[in-house]
């Protein structure tokens, strides 16, 4: 960080201490409390900051060692002496932190690696000599493993790297026959062999892998030849502006985003331009021969001055585009990780990043800067002290009208700082500043403080995710969630989710949903106490599936968890699938009949169909006889041979009878053209009598021998009443006897609430006049009301007068001018009834004039 007020060669602001080196210069700086160093030449300026202190203890070092390290803050997978091929002393495959955090150490067994890397979603790739592909989880378990092909195991692997595309994770490798393989996608596997390279012997100089418009070519160096090798061909190239001194590139590197390309030749020229080869940046005289160890591009996004960072062994250079670099030594062996805003610089005892300064943090910290951030960082400051120097510094401010720029400078600023005591003083600028606007949207201020919270807990070495907020704004919050639920940091997961109050489908269930498939996998405890477990942290979250859950226990050899687990799950759809794959058929057909659901039990009779012998199957649905039932209709349908089998393992005669007797018919029928008349009557007898009977056993509701109609009034009368339209949908009983069969039980039973339900399920097919007489014969006026106003114009006056409503029906005939209906109400009324008379009177002698 660069101080922005004071200017002496010792400064003092907010108290820490950092080392600025211009070339052979340097001073010293307290600024915040983080160790910070800062490089800076004529035109661009870079920090390393200190991440860890790092956790592990290496007492060799990374010497010797094949290392890779995920970017985006990931793991580091570390192999000793991988080349060590003795049976008794085999290398160590080890899988860390970030932060150097042990996670898992495993003896490497496998043959010779050649290449280690990380793919997307964090799993280890190990690529041996003889083309094997290995692939680990996090944890250092054994996924799955792929071949780069037959002929590779003959040639041998002599060098490989693992790149990103827009496809996926891929793995490119050359063998000792000087043939390059790709796998653009290692989850889809579609290997592609390389056009041979004029003039290559055994490996190249150099070479490097580039994505460009959704195309992987291979760009190599072969002496002072570049070629670019794509699928179908390979096409010699010549950087632009390359000097002609330079004898061959030695060392080659793209960027993070594949846009740029880095080349350093044997006489220390370090090329810089577009990976299409179109443009050059710079190209600068290093001074230094040796070809580089390790090169990565340096640069943020969207800036301007993109550099280079080479490392030998007590060596790290940054070259810049305008031809300037900047040197300074490494004590230890390092590895370098190339990121979206920086460099990761990994050693056996700290762990650094290295990028540019951004523009806002360079206005806001330089020295003597006027810029409004610095002005409202230093107003806060002096307003802290209670000093009046802070209304100047705020009058300055609002002079220029800079005031919201001021505040917007503060929070973009907090979001790059790593320093949370900077991130604080920035942040209380900010809302020190934003006090004094009037139309400021706190949308920014708050995403920021939030995000802040989120990435200073994820950077803890205990967690180890040293994210910057550049980082975590391309990574989104929920790949980060997702991270966290795979590193199995479940309790902090959920707390970022309820913190940011993501909706609990996108954040706390799936965690949890996570959390418990793993916790189904833990040997030390029992199937009652995991169980029990996830009951209880689980519950009823939405979106977790306890049949996901079962089905990772069953999949873990834990049949009987599973089925525990499945008695938590409410959705029996989901229930049954799972019970049919571990062969708890009969614990299946059970829970399909308590569903409700007739296609499901469809299915699970389907399986058991096919699983069993025919004896066992019937005795099975024997003690299911609602599955018996829904099978008996399928076998009518669809195997008349299988239903005549059910009724004799039965032992049901009536039905086997009824059987015989639709044979029969059919027979008929196959015989001649127009089936006989008997054939549907004796058909829907047949079925009457069955429903009867089954509902005499269910319900005793002594139904035998009925007709039609006299069963349907009884089931009404017993207020039966689905069953009663069962028979009504399933004989096409006309529907106005339907309604006056239904109307006349309701009005005898004194259901008039269930009337009324029933008067407004459709429009009534016998009118509403027939709801009138039924309640008045009931002697229930006040229903018979409800109903006047619904009945048809020609039948109001009957209506009114049934309910003994003179003046309605008066008016109704008036109003419909019909002299018998007025006749009708006249002779209805009484002495007392004098006006009403009166005035149907006059009615009825002007109709009779028109």
């Amino acid at each position: 960080m660069l101080c922005c007020f004071s200017v002496s060669l010792t400064l003092c602001c907010f108290s820490v201490s950092l080392t600025l080196c211009c070339f052979s210069v340097s001073l010293t700086l307290c600024c915040f409390s983080v160790s910070l160093t800062l490089f800076f030449s004529l035109c661009f300026l870079y920090s390393k900051t200190e991440l860890y202190d790092m956790c592990w203890s290496l007492k060799d070092g990374l010497r010797d060692s094949l290392v890779a390290a995920a970017p985006y803050g990931g793991p580091i997978a570390l192999l000793r002496e991988p080349h060590r091929r003795s049976p008794s002393s085999r290398p160590q495959l080890e899988i860390y932190s970030a932060s150097g955090l042990s996670i898992a150490s495993f003896p490497w067994k496998s043959g010779p690696v050649v290449q280690l890397g990380w793919t997307v979603s964090d799993e280890l790739l190990c690529i041996q000599e003889d083309g094997s592909v290995l692939i680990y989880d996090l944890f250092g378990s054994f996924k799955r493993h792929f071949s780069m092909g037959q002929e590779v195991v003959q040639s041998q692997v002599v060098q490989a790297k693992v790149f990103h595309s827009p496809y996926g994770t891929g793995v490119a490798i050359v063998t000792g026959s000087s043939r390059f393989t790709l796998a653009t996608n290692i989850d889809d596997l579609k290997l592609r062999r390389l056009p041979e390279v004029p003039g290559l012997q055994g490996a190249p100089s150099c070479w490097a892998v580039l994505t460009q418009d959704r195309q992987t070519k291979v760009l190599l160096s072969n002496g002072p030849d570049l070629y670019v090798v794509d699928n179908t061909s390979c096409t010699a190239v010549v950087p632009p502006g390359l000097s002609p001194q330079v004898g061959s590139i030695v060392h080659m590197c793209v960027s993070f985003s594949y846009k740029y390309l880095a080349l350093f030749t044997d006489s220390g020229h370090l090329w810089t331009g577009s990976s299409n080869l179109q443009e050059k940046f710079s190209e600068v005289d290093t001074k230094v021969r040796t070809p580089p160890k390790q090169m990565v591009w340096c640069r943020r996004p969207k800036s301007q001055q993109p550099s280079v960072v080479c490392m030998w062994d007590r060596l790290l250079l940054v070259a810049g585009v305008c031809n300037d670099t900047i040197q300074f030594p490494v004590d230890d062996q390092c590895v370098c990780v190339g990121e979206l805003d920086g460099v990761r610089i990994i050693s056996s005892t700290h762990q650094e990043l290295l990028q540019e300064v951004p523009l806002v943090c360079q206005d806001i910290f330089k020295i003597a800067s006027m810029a409004p951030g610095a002005l409202l960082l230093e107003a806060h400051r002096e307003y802290e002290k209670s000093s009046q120097k802070a209304d100047e510094y705020l009058r300055e401010i609002k002079e220029q009208s800079m005031l919201g720029e001021a505040v917007r400078q503060c929070v973009e600023a907090a979001g790059h700082e790593y320093d949370t005591n900077t991130q604080k003083a920035l942040l209380r600028a900010a809302s020190f500043g934003k006090c004094f606007l009037t139309d400021f949207s706190p949308d920014s201020f708050v995403s920021t403080c939030r995000e802040l919270r989120v990435l200073n807990a994820v950077r803890e070495p205990s967690v180890g995710l040293p994210l910057t907020h550049t980082q975590f704004k391309q990574m989104t919050l929920q790949v980060l969630i997702d991270r966290l639920v795979y590193r199995q940091f479940y309790p902090l997961a959920i707390e970022i989710c309820r913190f940011l109050k993501i909706p609990d489908y996108q954040g706390v269930s799936r965690v949890l949903k996570h959390w418990a498939s793993c916790k189904v996998q833990q040997k030390d405890l029992s199937d009652e106490a995991i169980a029990r477990a996830v009951c209880l942290k689980v519950g009823d979250s939405p979106g977790v599936s306890y049949s996901h859950i079962a089905a990772k226990a069953y999949e873990c050899g834990r049949t009987e968890l599973a089925i525990k687990l499945l008695d938590f799950e409410a959705r029996s759809g989901e229930q049954v699938p799972l019970l049919l794959k571990m062969k708890r058929s009969q614990l299946a057909l059970s829970k399909a009949v308590e569903s409700g659901d007739t296609d499901l039990v469809y299915t699970v009779v389907s399986y058991l169909k096919n699983e069993m012998n025919r004896g066992d199957f019937f005795m099975t649905l024997r003690n299911q006889p609602v599955a018996l039932s829904l099978y008996r209709q399928f076998c009518k349908l669809q195997e008349q041979d299988t239903l005549k089998d059910l009724f004799n393992q039965d032992d049901d005669h009536q039905e086997l009878a009824n059987y015989y007797v639709s044979a029969s018919y059919r027979e008929k029928v196959q015989s001649c053209d127009t089936p006989p008349a008997p054939c549907p009557v004796t058909e829907d007898e047949m079925k009457l009598l069955r429903f009867q009977r089954k509902l005499d056993d269910e319900k005793g509701a002594g139904l035998l021998g009925l007709s039609l109609q006299a069963t349907m009034e009884a089931l009404l009368a017993l207020g039966l009443h689905k069953q009663a339209e069962q028979l009504y949908r399933d004989f096409k009983v006309p529907d106005k006897r339907y309604w006056w069969l239904k109307l006349k039980s309701l009005a005898e039973k004194e259901e008039w609430e269930e009337l009324e339900k029933f008067s407004k399920s459709k429009k009534s097919p016998i009118g509403y006049l027939a709801f009138v007489e039924v309640c008045m014969k009931s002697h229930n006026k006040h229903e018979a009301t409800k109903y006047v106003s619904k009945v048809t114009p020609e039948q109001k006056v009957k209506a009114h007068l049934a309910v003994g409503d003179l003046e309605g029906a008066a008016d109704a005939a008036i109003e419909r001018r019909n002299e018998s209906e007025m006749a009708a109400v006249l002779s209805r009324c009484s002495a007392s009834d004098r006006l009403l008379m009166d005035r149907l009177n006059r009615a009825k002698a002007s109709t009779a004039k028109k």
